[in-house]
């Protein structure tokens, strides 16, 4: 594992923000507040203004400087930091982010970086061992070992991801780290963890890397992930659902509701079918046809077989982009300059200058112990 060191970065962010009070945070079983990431909380409108730093780690895809993480690491930053093996330090700009499989990511301006080798997350199984490399708590190059407890594993509340499911140990730190396979590939980005204190309760789960590399791809060409839309909205096939739908077997998608307007409501596509399969690749969980959708291109074609009144038909399928602004971020940390007397200053966003309530200035990004002994920080 020493080798594969090399190519796991350490992530420090900032973001001007507001401090919360203790009693302002209801804690709850709830992979939103997986790493006790303080960037990806909502704070009280009522709190103090101030700094928010959160760690992180990543993992570099391209030897020009290409890290990939987590999105809810670098969403709506204000600067990114990152640390090298070796203890080399770079302001990063963020790429993109695409919340809907928690994929980021960043660029460095770093050059015959060491690459991971990327393996293949389709090939996973229950049991089989898995590793994490990261810096939980900060610890950088810290390994923790388990076995994977279940693929695509699909939770209310974390989207439409296939999560794979392990018992690898990871906690604040190690959001958007490299999950391996016995062979040292990557085939996962540790993503989030269910926990009812913030802490690692033996619930790790990670965005599997076939995916992440789909999604990296897309917001290294476009900043954005463009998705093809079908608009409806399926639920699993239960026995019950079966039995009363006079349905040959329990596999397949019910549809619960389709927009009006929508590519599904132009193909005929009605409130209580069962889509058997998709381009004659039969269905057999509910989770694959949306995945499937996600994968397609904005005006592709798909065939749907559908259950109806006792009958099956045929329905072709014309896709759409998906409606509505992406969610991507695209802020670039600011540049940043040495005055001369030991410290590092950057420009304010105009988010920190309407957080701070001022019109100009000048943020410290970095100071010396003698500057720090002195009072300097924050904006000026």
């Amino acid at each position: 594992m020493a080798s594969r060191r090399a190519w796991v970065v350490d992530i420090s962010t900032l973001r001007v923000g507001r401090d919360e009070n203790s009693q302002d945070i209801e804690l709850e079983i709830a992979p939103e507040r997986d790493f006790a990431d303080r960037l990806a909380w909502p704070l009280p409108t009522s709190a103090r203004i101030s700094q928010i730093r959160d760690l992180a780690s990543g993992l570099i895809i391209g030897s020009d400087g290409l890290i990939l993480t987590s999105a809810h690491v670098v969403a709506n930053i204000d600067e990114a930091q990152v640390q090298l093996d070796d203890g080399r330090r770079f302001t990063a700009k963020v790429v993109g982010v695409d919340k809907r499989t928690d994929v980021g990511l960043l660029k460095i301006d770093a050059h015959a970086l060491p690459v991971a080798v990327i393996g293949d997350s389709a090939s996973l199984a229950a049991g089989d061992w898995v590793a994490a490399i990261s810096s939980p708590f900060g610890f950088h190059g810290s390994v923790t070992a388990g076995v994977v407890s279940a693929v695509e594993r699909v939770m209310g509340g974390a989207g439409e991801i296939p999560f794979i499911q392990t018992d690898v140990a990871i906690n604040p730190g190690s959001s958007g780290s490299p999950l391996l396979n016995s062979r040292g590939e990557v085939v996962g980005i540790n993503s989030l963890i269910y926990s009812g204190s913030g802490g690692y309760m033996g619930l790790s789960f990670a965005v599997p890397i076939n995916l992440a590399m789909q999604v990296a791809q897309q917001l290294r060409a476009h900043g954005m992930v463009r998705r093809a839309y079908l608009g409806a909205e399926f639920q699993e096939v239960t026995p019950a659902l079966a039995q009363s739908f006079g349905l040959p077997a329990t596999t397949g998608a019910l549809v619960v509701r389709v927009e009006k307007g929508s590519p599904a409501d132009a193909s005929g596509l009605a409130q209580g079918d069962a889509v058997l399969e998709f381009d004659g690749k039969p269905l057999a969980h509910v989770i694959d046809l949306p995945q499937q959708i996600a994968q397609r291109k904005p005006g592709s074609r798909m065939q749907l077989e559908v259950w109806r009144n006792g009958k099956s038909r045929l329905l072709q399928v014309s896709l759409a982009a998906q409606p509505g602004t992406p969610e991507t971020s695209l802020t670039s940390a600011a540049p940043e300059w040495n005055d001369g007397l030991g410290l590092s200053l950057g420009d304010l966003s105009p988010a920190q200058r309407l957080q701070l309530r001022i019109d100009s200035g000048l943020i410290v990004r970095r100071r010396t112990a003698l500057r720090a002994a002195k009072g300097f920080a924050g904006a000026t």
